[in-house]
């Protein structure tokens, strides 16, 4: 059974790519940017990821100055999707099933996000189900990052009480905003620049895996979340 050990913790929202899944986005958008013509830059990378699909298809086609429609932007980007996964196809994360147990025995309910539609993401974790609570996943679209959405709107929390995990800066960034407890996991793509942001952001709990992530780190985020000054509490919850 699960024992409530947190204070404040009271859910866990996991991102689908880069957290609860490999990586696919990065690698697919560096490869558009590329076959579009353009260099791929940190700019070109903090405009798109975690944008609405529309968003980041009218930055590339105004910013880059492409004659392609926004739409045909979106359609090139799925495109190069569908052939990347078929020769490198989605997978569990490292270490998911036993961070979504340990979430468990601690009592926090789980969520998982993303800008793709729910069949997807029932199809890729269609094994770890159970796991997760109520909606089960929720599609930020529209909404994107999606922080306010998912801790206010769906689930009537306050900010400390939600501990989002995410691979993109411009969550860290909205996460900050709020004094939201956040643990970054960015991409190890070699292209990519979403380690170095989450540094400049002053993200304290930065990891390269989820499998990284103990209960030890969840007590001290805790801790952190319940001073209620998150972010400006050194790390490992020290005053």
């Amino acid at each position: 059974m699960a024992q409530k050990t947190l204070s404040s913790l009271v859910l866990a929202a996991l991102d689908i790519d880069g957290v609860a899944l490999t990586d696919s986005f990065s690698p697919v958008i560096y490869s558009v940017v590329k076959k579009l013509g353009k260099d791929y830059t940190r700019e070109i990378e903090r405009n798109i990821f975690s944008q609405t699909r529309i968003d980041a298809a009218n930055y590339l086609k105004n910013q880059l100055g492409l004659s392609y429609s926004a739409p045909e932007i979106i359609d090139l980007y799925f495109k190069e999707r569908a052939g990347y996964l078929l020769k490198n196809p989605n997978r569990p994360s490292d270490g998911l099933y036993n961070l979504l147990l340990m979430f468990k025995m601690m009592g926090l309910k789980i969520i998982c996000y993303g800008g793709l539609e729910k069949p997807y993401f029932m199809e890729e974790l269609k094994e770890f189900l159970d796991f997760f609570d109520g909606n089960k996943y929720i599609c930020t679209n529209d909404f994107r990052p999606g922080i306010k959405e998912i801790v206010k709107d769906y689930y009537g929390l306050q900010y400390s009480q939600v501990l989002f995990i995410d691979d993109v800066n411009r969550v860290a960034e909205e996460a900050k905003k709020r004094d939201l407890p956040f643990i970054g996991v960015p991409s190890d793509f070699e292209h990519g620049f979403q380690r170095q942001d989450m540094i400049q952001t002053g993200v304290k709990y930065l990891v390269s895996s989820i499998a990284e992530i103990d209960s030890v780190m969840i007590q001290n985020i805790d801790q952190d979340a319940a001073s209620g000054n998150f972010w400006n509490r050194k790390k490992h919850g020290a005053a």
